[in-house]
C-alpha cells in the first residue's frame, strides 16, 4: 500500500527508517544554486524578487520533507531523478528530521523577515547566510550540520550518518594530513593573495589612466568611458549598494 505520510523508508537489513543521501545532497545542491542567484540578485541589482520566490519555494519545500513525506518534496524528486544511475548511500531518517525541522523553523524566520518584512534587515540577512552557509556544507563536504546536533537533544543516538560521522573510529592513514601537505595549502594560499594585490594594484591604475585621459578629451565618441557620445549610464550595482544600506551590510 502507497503511504503519503511518512518520514523515510524501511529497508532489509536497517533498524532505522532510511533516506539516500545521495538524494539530499542533490536536493541541497539545487537549493545552495538557486539561493545563490537570489542572494546575487540582491546584492548586485538591488532586485529582492527572485530572493522572495525562492523563500517561498524553500518553505513550501520543507513543509512537505518534515509533515508529509519528503518521496514527495519537488526538490528531494530532482534530486532523485539526477541521481538515479547511481548506487544508494542510506542514512538515518530521524537525524535528517531533525536537520530539516531546523531548516524548516529558519524559513519560516525568512518568510517574515524577508517575504512580509516583520523584524530587523539585518536579523534577515543573517539568516540567510545561515541557510547558503548550511546548504553549501551539506553539498559540498557532505556534511549535515542538524544531523551532528540531533545527538545534543536526543537520548537515543543517531544511526547511518552520512560517511560514517556517528561512530567513534579512527581515521585511516588516507585521511591524515601531514605538515607538508599544510605548507602547500598555506603557500597556495599566500601565492593568492599575493596576486590579486598585483590585480587589484594594476586594474585600479589602469581604469583610472583611462577614464582620466577621456574626460579631457574633446570627442565624446573617443572616450572608453561613453558609448555613441553618450555616457555610460551609473552600473546597477551602484544603486545596490546605496540600497543595500537599507537592506543588507554587504
Amino acid at each position: 500500500m502507497l503511504k503519503i505520510f511518512q518520514f523515510g523508508e524501511k529497508v532489509t537489513g536497517f533498524s532505522v527508517p532510511v533516506l539516500n543521501e545521495r538524494e539530499a545532497r542533490a536536493s541541497a545542491g539545487i537549493l545552495f544554486f538557486f539561493a545563490m542567484i537570489s542572494l546575487l540578485n540582491v546584492m548586485l541589482l538591488g532586485n529582492f524578487v527572485f530572493i522572495k520566490i525562492f523563500i517561498v519555494a524553500f518553505t513550501i519545500e520543507f513543509v512537505i520533507r518534515v509533515f508529509i513525506n519528503p518521496k514527495y518534496a519537488p526538490v528531494m524528486i530532482l534530486g532523485r531523478l539526477f541521481v538515479s544511475g547511481q548506487k544508494p548511500e542510506y542514512t538515518g531518517a530521524p537525524q535528517k528530521r531533525f536537520a530539516w525541522s531546523m531548516g524548516l523553523g529558519l524559513a519560516i524566520i525568512m518568510l517574515f523577515t524577508t517575504v512580509f518584512g516583520l523584524f530587523s534587515v539585518i536579523f534577515s540577512c543573517l539568516i540567510c547566510f545561515i541557510c547558503v552557509f548550511l546548504l553549501f556544507f551539506e553539498t559540498s563536504f557532505g556534511i549535515c550540520v542538524g544531523c551532528r546536533l540531533y545527538n545534543l537533544f536526543n537520548k537515543d543516538k543517531a544511526e547511518l550518518c552520512p560517511g560514517g560521522v556517528c561512530e567513534v573510529r579512527k581515521k585511516e592513514e588516507i585521511q591524515k594530513i601531514n605538515y607538508i601537505q599544510i605548507i602547500v595549502l598555506l603557500a597556495f594560499v599566500s601565492v593568492m593573495i599575493y596576486v590579486a594585490s598585483i590585480f587589484n594594484f594594476n586594474g585600479s591604475n589602469v581604469s583610472t589612466t583611462a577614464c582620466s585621459s577621456a574626460s579631457s578629451s574633446s570627442s565624446p565618441s573617443s572616450s572608453p568611458c561613453s558609448f555613441g557620445g553618450q555616457d555610460v549610464k551609473a552600473s546597477p550595482c551602484q544603486g545596490a549598494v546605496s540600497n543595500s544600506v537599507k537592506v543588507c551590510p554587504f
